[in-house]
């Protein structure tokens, strides 16, 4: 294990790294050859679960390639300990992870665990950690005691080669436990997508792809493509949702159904509500009640335009269906309203000690062999540079500016954002997010509270092909 160079950050940064098949086909235009035998219908399949046992849970984490079926094809993908998705990690707050990652790729590697409010030092959350293929290291996450309860997940972080990876299918789910919603089960959906070229391996991205941000062929729900859900009327599931997708995002819907939100990412609503749908930007979760009545619908995606670049296109995460669910019996639903999932603080009282500018950048060129630039504030990632230099134990108040023609959505690592202002309007309700989508030409307010947790970290954009082209920065808190 050795920490990122940076030498290697600007080499794996540049376009043409990494499989990417310059000039090549766009994976959401593929025309695959054995599209016409894709299979549905299978019974959704949940991940093996791992739970924490007297305060710890110890999990051996093995990184590599696997063979598994998708879409009724043989295809050769990534995977933690050879499935698709890791297995789901369930903790209480106050416990301690230890991980030993193991890099059996033929890549470095490294591991974030997206949604953890924990230290982001040594072999904490840190993202310049680089585990070399054949290497292992072991990691600590030590959650406070305090720590909020929701929807969290794992997956590489090694700059340069995050998209790959991820799209390849490294990624699985991270429960924080803790709340009591009275649900007779629970399900955890993760939805992914990925292309598989004709002999099955996963499809290398076009330089299009990357600069738009690639969408698979295939929308996978727990790795598979359209399952069927069973359940029964009557019943009042909770869903955990998680978009595991490299760039598109998810406007997830349930038709026919009573589905209440009762948070996003690791942020409860104050009060749950009723809602048609709700749009996950990559990287973000949902955490549903869902109360059924007997019928056959599908699970959806409602679709979403999220930009373009002009002669490149627009960036469409079109509609699709991610499953099929099926409700059968008599039972009638009754849809359960609950007073508040969990104490939601509000940083508004606070004083604000620093207020700051931050600009998505994106400039058309030919400089270096690369057609665009990408970075915040005019700048691309470098590992050696500070961009934002905060004092330990304040509130910052951070103005995310987009003048760029498509959406990008905002993640800050360790640190939980409270969304004070979008577009120029005030929201009301303390509503926490780890990712922020900040539409084309437009801005995100956000209150961080930066008094735990100091140390060197990153904030950067999830569409991970512009991530890991460059648009990326350090925030060191001390």
């Amino acid at each position: 294990m050795k920490d990122l160079s940076r030498r290697q950050a600007i080499r794996l940064g540049a376009w043409g790294t990494l499989g990417v098949a310059i000039g090549g086909v766009g994976l959401s235009q593929t025309g695959l050859p054995w599209r016409e035998t894709t299979t549905a219908g299978d019974e959704l399949a949940h991940p093996a679960v791992l739970r924490s046992s007297g305060g710890r849970l110890e999990v051996d984490l093995v990184a590599g390639r696997h063979r598994t079926t998708i879409a009724g094809r043989d295809a050769r993908v990534l995977g933690y300990g050879g499935t698709l998705p890791g297995r789901t990690w369930r903790v209480k707050p106050g416990d301690r992870i230890d991980v030993r990652l193991r890099n059996e790729l033929d890549a470095p590697t490294n591991l974030h665990t997206h949604g953890l409010a924990v230290s982001p030092r040594g072999n904490g959350d840190n993202p310049f950690l680089s585990i070399e293929p054949g290497e292992s290291f072991d990691y600590t996450f030590q959650l406070p005691d305090d720590h909020p309860t929701g929807v969290a997940w794992y997956h590489p972080h090694r700059h340069g080669t995050v998209a790959d990876q991820l799209f390849g299918g490294l990624y699985g789910a991270l429960i924080v436990e803790g709340d009591d919603v009275p649900a007779s089960r629970e399900r955890v959906l993760i939805i992914s997508d990925i292309s598989l070229t004709a002999s099955g391996d996963v499809a290398p991205a076009s330089q299009r792809d990357v600069m738009m941000g690639r969408e698979g062929e295939l929308l996978l729900v727990n790795g598979q493509h359209q399952p069927e859900i069973s359940a029964r009327a009557g019943d009042s599931e909770r869903w955990r949702v998680i978009n595991a997708c490299t760039s598109r995002y998810i406007r997830f819907a349930v038709p026919g159904q009573d589905v209440q939100l009762l948070g996003r990412d690791m942020g409860g609503e104050s009060t749950p509500r009723g809602i048609s749908d709700v749009l996950l930007p990559p990287g973000g979760r949902a955490d549903l009640l869902v109360a059924l009545s007997s019928g056959t619908s599908d699970v959806q995606t409602l679709g979403y335009s999220r930009g373009g670049m002009g002669m490149m296109g627009g960036g469409l995460s079109g509609p699709a269906t991610l499953a099929t669910l099926r409700v059968t019996g008599d039972g009638a639903a009754e849809s359960i309203r609950l007073a508040g999932a969990q104490d939601t603080h509000d940083l508004r009282g606070r004083p604000i000690a620093r207020a700051r500018d931050i600009s998505f950048t994106m400039t058309m060129g030919m400089r270096g062999g690369r057609m665009m630039d990408m970075g915040f504030d005019g700048r691309a990632f470098d590992i050696d540079r500070i961009d934002q230099g905060v004092d330990a134990g304040i509130v910052e108040d951070w103005t995310i500016s987009n003048p760029t023609p498509m959406d990008h959505p905002f993640h800050l690592h360790v640190w939980p954002m409270q969304v004070i202002e979008a577009n120029g309007q005030p929201v009301g309700e303390p509503d926490w997010r780890d990712v922020v989508n900040v539409p084309a030409q437009g801005r995100v307010r956000v209150l961080v509270d930066f008094s735990r947790n100091p140390g060197r970290s990153v904030y950067h954009c999830h569409i991970l092909d512009h991530e890991d082209a460059g648009m990326m920065a350090i925030v060191e808190v001390q």
